[in-house]
C-alpha cells in the first residue's frame, strides 16, 4: 500500500489542472441547481388502469355476468397482473386492473398495450348493445393547479365559455400536460309532455319524436357539378334552439298542433346531474392543470398565474376567478423549508469541523462541502432528479456522511506534519494509509442504501432518489478527499516539528483507562452487550408501526358517504349542512366540494374511488399546518353530530403510495348474503378494539326495484313486446334522447320525457299508455302486473369473487398495525368458522408489508456486496466476522430512541435502519484496519489495540456527531423524522460500542496479551 501509484501525489503535481476542473465543476453545479426541476414529491408510476363498458338496460346481475365477468376473464391474461377489482352497477361495469407492485416502470406501458389488445380481441363476444370498452391508463395524472369560476347572474353556458377560453390559453404554455374542466353540466333541452294529454289528442310519443327527428336530421342534399364550378345543395329546417322546437308543428288526425302547445320545451342541464363542483358554498366550474413530466412546477406556476391574471382582467363583472389549489405555492414553501434545513445542516457540519479540527483544518473540510453539493446537483440535472422531498432529504443525509473522508484525510495529514514529515509527503500519505479503507467504508455505506435504490415497488420507486443522490455524493466525496483535500491542506495547514510522542489529553487518557478496564472484564462486556441486544429485540415489539406518516400540508379531506340508494340531490342537501359547519369555523381558510365524485387528483398520493351519486368529498384548507390537527378533530365531532345518519370522515392527506382508510379487511366469497354476513362479523370484531373509529362496509345497502311482469301472450295480441314497453317506460321515467341541437361548439341533447309530476309518481306507471300504432294506445295495467323488490345498487368483486371491504379509522395515538394485531385472534376464529370465505388484511398494513417486502428481498444482495467489499479490504474471515458482529448493535439505540420519542417505525424508518448498516460497518472497517497497523508497528499487545482505538476516537465521534447534529434540521419534518431518529439513536450507540465492544472482542477473539497487566498488578491499576 506504501508503494505504487499515489492518486493524491498525482493530483498535487497537477494542482492547476485539479483547481481548474474544480472551478469548472462548481460553475456547472450552480447552473445545474438553477435548472433543476422543482416538485413536492418524487414521481412514481401508478400501476392501475381502468377498463369500463356500458350495457344500457342490463340489470346489475346481467351486467356482472355478461360484461364484468367477460372483461375479468380476458384481463386475467395481462402480464404482471396483481389483482382485478371491479364495480358493477345496472348497465355499467368498471374494472380496475392493478399490476404487481414489483413491475418495472418501463414495462407498465407494455402491459397496458396488451390489455387493450386482448380486450379488443374479445369485444365481439360482448352482448349486443354494449358500449365500449373504454380505457384510462392516466389514472395517476396529478392536477396540482386548480382554478374555479363562480358567477352571479350568468348562466352555466356563459361561465363554461370562459372556462374553455382559459383552457385554450393555458394549452399554449410550455410544460403543460393536460387541462381538464371540473363540474360542468351538459346543456339539455327537455320536451316534457303528459302521456294523458297526448292520449286525449290521439297522439303517441312515437309520432311526436319521429316528427322532430325527421326535421332535424343532417343528410347530404347533393352537389351540382358543371364544367366551370361546383354548387352545394343544402336543405333548411334544422333545429337551432328551444324556440324553433316550440314552433314545430306536429301532425294529428284533424290537422296540426304546435309542439309548444302540447308540451313544455325548456333548456336546462343534464338530469340526473353530472358530478358537481362547489367553492365555498357556490356552484362553480373548475379548471384543473397538470404539468408535463420533468417540468419545473415553480416556473409553470408563474406562467399560469400570468395567463390567468390576464384572463381575469378580461372577465365580465359578475364572473369571479378563484385559485383553488396551488401546487407551486406548496412546492415553493416545501423547497424553501428544505433548502433552509440544508443550509442549517451545512452550518452545523461546518461548525463541528471548525470546532473539532481548528480553523485551518476546518477550511480544508469546508471547501469540500459546496464542491460535492455542486457536483451532486449536476448529477441530478443529468439524471432528471428534481428537487423534491426525497432528494432534498437525501442531500441532508449525504451532507452528514460526506465529510468523513475529508476529515480522515485532514487528520492524517496533520498527524504526519506534527511528526515532521515533509509537506508534500504528508499530504500524499493519507492516500497510502487510509484511501482504500475509506473507499471500502464509502462503498459499504452506499451498499447500505441498495435496498432502497433497487426495491421493486411503488414505495421503492418513491424513495429511489435517496440511493442515487447519497451514492453519487459519497463517491464524489471520496474523490474530493484524495484529489482536492491534499492540495487545500498544503495551502492552509502549518508545518509541524517532530517533538517525539505527543502527550494525551485528559479526555483521551480517561478513554484509554475505560477501555483498559473493559478489556480486563472482556467477557462481562461481551455478555452485557449481547444482553442489551437481546433486550432491544424484545423491546422492538413495543414499537409502533406506521407505513407512511400523514402529509405536512394544511389540507384535510372531508368525505361524506350516504346510503347507496341516495340520489345526488340528497347528497347535495348533506353537503349544504356540512358547508354551514365549515363556514362557521375560524380555522378554515378555504374549501371546495365535489358532489358525486372524489376530488380531481391535485396531490399524487390520493386514494380515488369511482364516481357515485351517494358520495361527496371536500378539500378543506386549514389556516396553518399547526391548526390542522385540532381542526380535524373539531370538524369530525361537529359533523358527526350534525350528520348522524351518514358516514363522515375527516382525514389529512397521505404520504407515499395511497392507502385510504387505514384499517381494512377484504371479505370475499361466492355469494353476496354470505359475504355480507361475514363482513358484519369482521366489523363487530374490530369495533371491540379500543381506538377503532366508525367501522363500516364499503357497500351493503340494497335499493328498491319495481319489476314489470309482462303477460307476453296478451302483449302480443295487441301488437306489443317487452322492448317497446321498456322504451316507453324509459322515455317516461328518465327521458330518451331523440336528437341534438347544434349550438356553436356544443351539441345539446334534446330529451323527451314525462312531466315532473308523472316522473316521480309510481301511479304514472300503472296508468301508463303504451302506443300500439298510429294514434292508438293500450294501458300498461291491461298487459302487465307490478311487483316490488330490492336489488343491489353495486357489486364489488376482486379477482372474480364478490368482495366487501370492512374499513375503519383509528383514534389519535392508535395505528392500523396495532388494530390488526389486537383483532388477529378474533379474525382467525372467523376464518376457521367460515372456510368458504376469505378474510384478507388490506389498508396501511398491507401497503407496509408490500413496500417493506420489496426492500427486504434486496437485503441478500446488499449483504453479498458488503461482504465482498469487506473481504477485499480485510482479507480475513475472522476480521470480517468481527465487523459483522458490531452491525446489529445499532438496533439497541434505535429501539431506545423510538420508544422514548414514541415515534412509529414505518417504511422510512426501516430505510434508516438499513442505512445504519453501512454507516456502522464503515467505522468498524477503518478501526480494524487501524488496529491491524498498530499490531504490526507495536506488536500484539493491548497497548496497540488501545492506541489505535484512541486514535479513532475523535474521527468516529466527529462523524457521528456531525451526522447526529446534521439530522436535527429534518427531525421536525414528519416524513424524515423516523429516519432521523433511527440514525441518531442507532449511530450514537453503535459509535460507542464500536469503540468499546469491537476492541474488546478483538482482544478476546485473537487472544491478544495484556502488556500492562504486570504494572496493574503492582498497583498502578490504569492504562496510560
Amino acid at each position: 500500500m506504501n508503494e505504487g501509484f499515489n492518486l493524491s501525489g498525482w493530483a498535487i503535481r497537477r494542482q492547476s489542472l485539479i483547481i481548474f476542473l474544480v472551478l469548472l465543476a462548481a460553475i456547472a453545479g450552480v447552473i445545474a441547481y438553477l435548472n433543476l426541476g422543482r416538485d413536492e414529491d418524487p414521481e412514481f408510476t401508478f400501476k392501475t388502469m381502468i377498463v369500463s363498458a356500458g350495457w344500457p338496460g342490463g340489470t346489475i346481475e346481467q351486467t356482472a355476468d355478461q360484461i364484468t365477468d367477460r372483461l375479468e376473464r380476458t384481463l386475467e391474461e395481462v402480464p404482471h397482473l396483481d389483482s382485478l377489482r371491479s364495480v358493477t352497477t345496472a348497465g355499467q361495469s368498471i374494472v380496475y386492473v392493478t399490476l404487481d407492485d414489483s413491475t418495472p416502470p418501463d414495462q407498465v406501458g407494455e402491459s397496458w398495450y396488451q390489455a387493450r389488445k386482448k380486450v379488443g380481441d374479445m369485444v365481439s363476444t360482448l352482448p349486443a348493445g354494449a358500449r365500449g370498452p373504454f380505457f384510462n391508463d392516466d389514472f395517476g395524472d396529478t392536477f396540482g393547479i386548480i382554478y374555479g369560476f363562480t358567477s352571479d347572474g350568468f348562466s352555466d353556458r356563459e361561465v363554461r365559455d370562459w372556462a374553455y377560453e382559459a383552457r385554450s390559453r393555458l394549452l399554449k404554455l410550455d410544460n403543460i400536460g393536460k387541462v381538464q374542466l371540473i363540474g360542468t353540466q351538459d346543456e339539455t333541452i327537455y320536451i316534457e309532455f303528459s302521456t294523458e294529454r297526448l292520449a286525449s289528442l290521439g297522439l303517441s310519443a312515437a309520432t311526436v319524436i319521429g316528427t322532430i327527428q325527421a326535421q332535424n336530421a343532417v343528410l347530404p342534399a347533393g352537389l351540382i357539378t358543371s364544367a366551370q364550378d361546383r354548387t352545394i345543395l343544402q336543405v333548411s329546417g334544422s333545429l337551432s334552439d328551444e324556440t324553433t322546437l316550440r314552433q314545430l308543428n306536429i301532425p294529428t288526425a284533424t290537422g296540426f298542433v304546435r309542439l309548444g302547445d302540447i308540451a313544455s320545451v325548456v333548456r336546462g342541464t343534464v338530469d340526473p346531474p353530472q358530478p358537481r363542483f362547489r367553492i365555498k358554498g357556490k356552484p362553480a366550474i373548475g379548471i384543473a392543470i397538470s404539468m408535463a413530466s420533468g417540468g419545473d412546477i415553480l416556473q409553470l406556476g408563474r406562467n399560469i398565474d400570468a395567463t390567468m391574471q390576464k384572463l381575469e382582467d378580461d372577465l365580465p363583472i359578475g364572473i369571479d376567478l378563484t385559485h383553488v389549489a396551488s401546487q407551486p405555492a406548496v412546492v415553493k414553501t416545501a423547497i424553501r423549508g428544505f433548502t433552509t434545513s440544508l443550509a442549517q445542516a451545512v452550518v452545523i457540519v461546518l461548525g463541528v469541523s471548525f470546532l473539532a479540527l481548528g480553523v485551518r483544518a476546518g477550511i480544508a473540510v469546508a471547501v469540500s462541502i459546496p464542491l460535492v453539493l455542486a457536483l451532486t446537483f449536476l448529477f441530478m440535472d443529468i439524471t432528471g432528479i428534481a428537487l423534491q422531498r426525497v432528494s432534498l432529504g437525501a442531500l441532508i443525509i449525504a451532507l452528514t456522511l460526506m465529510i468523513d473522508d475529508t476529515m480522515v484525510t485532514v487528520e492524517t495529514m496533520m498527524a504526519k506534519l506534527e511528526q515532521g514529515y515533509e509537506r508534500v509527503k504528508a499530504a500524499s500519505h493519507a492516500y497510502t494509509s487510509t484511501a482504500f479503507p475509506m473507499l471500502a467504508g464509502t462503498l459499504v455505506t452506499i451498499a447500505g442504501f441498495i435496498p432502497v435504490g433497487f426495491a421493486s415497488s411503488s414505495s421503492g420507486e418513491y424513495a429511489r432518489s435517496l440511493f442515487l443522490v447519497i451514492g453519487f455524493s459519497l463517491i464524489v466525496s471520496w474523490l474530493v478527499a484524495v484529489l482536492l483535500t491534499p492540495i487545500i491542506g498544503l495551502a492552509v495547514l502549518k508545518s509541524g516539528t517532530a517533538t517525539g510522542e505527543k502527550q494525551d489529553g485528559a479526555l483521551l487518557r480517561g478513554f484509554k483507562n475505560v477501555l483498559y478496564a473493559c478489556m480486563r472484564m472482556r467477557l462481562v462486556v461481551v455478555l452485557a452487550t449481547v444482553a442489551l441486544f437481546a433486550l432491544a429485540l424484545v423491546g422492538s415489539s413495543a414499537m409502533k408501526r406506521q407505513f407512511f406518516p400523514a402529509s405536512d400540508r394544511p389540507e384535510l379531506i372531508l368525505q361524506l358517504t350516504l346510503p347507496q340508494s341516495a340520489s345526488q340531490e340528497a347528497t347535495a342537501v348533506e353537503v349544504s349542512k356540512a358547508e354551514e359547519v365549515l363556514a362557521a369555523d375560524e380555522d378554515v381558510a378555504d374549501w371546495s366540494f365535489y358532489i358525486g365524485s372524489d376530488p380531481v387528483r391535485f396531490y399524487l398520493s390520493m386514494d380515488l374511488q369511482a364516481p357515485a351519486p351517494s358520495r361527496a368529498q371536500a378539500v378543506v384548507i386549514a389556516k396553518s399546518v399547526g391548526a390542522r390537527d385540532a381542526l380535524q378533530a373539531r370538524l369530525q365531532k361537529a359533523l358527526d353530530e350534525k350528520l348522524p345518519d351518514i358516514i363522515v370522515r375527516v382525514s389529512p392527506l397521505e404520504m407515499g403510495p395511497p392507502v385510504g382508510w387505514p384499517v381494512q379487511y377484504r371479505v370475499s366469497g361466492p355469494d353476496i348474503p354470505g359475504v355480507r354476513n361475514v363482513a358484519w362479523q369482521v366489523a363487530d370484531a374490530i369495533n371491540k378494539v379500543p381506538g377503532v373509529v366508525q367501522p363500516n362496509l364499503d357497500w351493503n345497502e340494497p335499493v328498491r326495484k319495481i319489476v314489470i311482469n309482462v303477460d307476453q301472450d296478451r302483449a302480443r295480441l295487441v301488437g306489443l313486446n317487452s322492448s317497446v314497453i321498456a322504451q316507453t317506460l324509459f322515455a317516461t321515467a328518465s327521458g330518451v334522447p331523440i336528437t341534438q341541437v347544434r349550438d356553436s361548439i356544443y351539441l345539446i341533447n334534446v330529451v323527451a320525457r314525462s312531466t315532473a309530476e308523472e316522473r316521480v309518481d309510481i301511479s304514472t306507471i300503472r296508468s301508463l299508455q303504451i302506443p300500439v300504432g298510429p294514434n292508438h294506445t293500450v294501458p300498461l295495467s291491461s298487459i302487465a302486473t307490478i311487483d316490488y323488490q330490492t336489488t343491489q345498487p353495486v357489486i364489488w368483486r376482486r379477482d372474480g369473487s364478490t368482495t366487501i371491504t370492512v374499513q375503519a379509522d383509528t383514534a389519535e395515538g392508535m395505528l392500523a398495525a396495532g388494530v390488526v394485531e389486537a383483532a388477529a385472534g378474533k379474525i382467525d376464529e372467523l376464518r376457521k368458522a367460515n372456510p368458504r370465505y376469505q378474510i384478507e388484511v388490506g389498508g396501511a398494513v398491507e401497503g407496509a408489508e408490500e413496500g417493506l417486502a420489496s426492500v427486504v428481498e434486496m437485503l441478500p444482495v446488499m449483504a453479498i456486496i458488503i461482504l465482498i467489499v469487506l473481504m477485499f479490504q480485510l482479507q480475513s474471515v475472522q476480521r470480517l466476522l468481527l465487523v459483522i458482529s458490531v452491525v446489529p448493535l445499532g438496533l439497541i439505540g434505535v429501539v431506545l430512541i423510538m420508544l422514548i420519542t414514541n415515534t412509529p417505525v414505518g417504511f422510512i424508518a426501516v430505510l434508516g435502519i438499513i442505512a445504519l448498516i453501512g454507516m456502522i460497518t464503515r467505522n468498524s472497517v477503518v478501526l480494524i484496519d487501524q488496529i491491524d497497523i498498530a499490531m504490526e508497528e507495536k506488536g500484539r499487545t493491548w497497548r496497540g489495540v488501545i492506541d489505535a482505538t484512541a486514535h479513532r476516537l475523535r474521527p468516529v465521534f466527529l462523524t457521528a456527531g456531525s451526522t447526529v447534529l446534521g439530522m436535527l434540521p429534518i427531525i421536525r419534518d414528519p416524513f424524515w423524522s423516523p429516519l432521523a431518529f433511527t440514525v441518531i439513536g442507532g449511530l450514537v450507540v453503535a459509535a460507542a460500542l464500536t469503540l468499546i465492544f469491537l476492541p474488546v472482542l478483538y482482544v478476546l477473539w485473537f487472544r491478544i496479551p495484556a502488556e500492562a497487566e504486570g504494572r496493574a498488578q503492582k498497583g498502578e491499576g490504569s492504562y496510560g
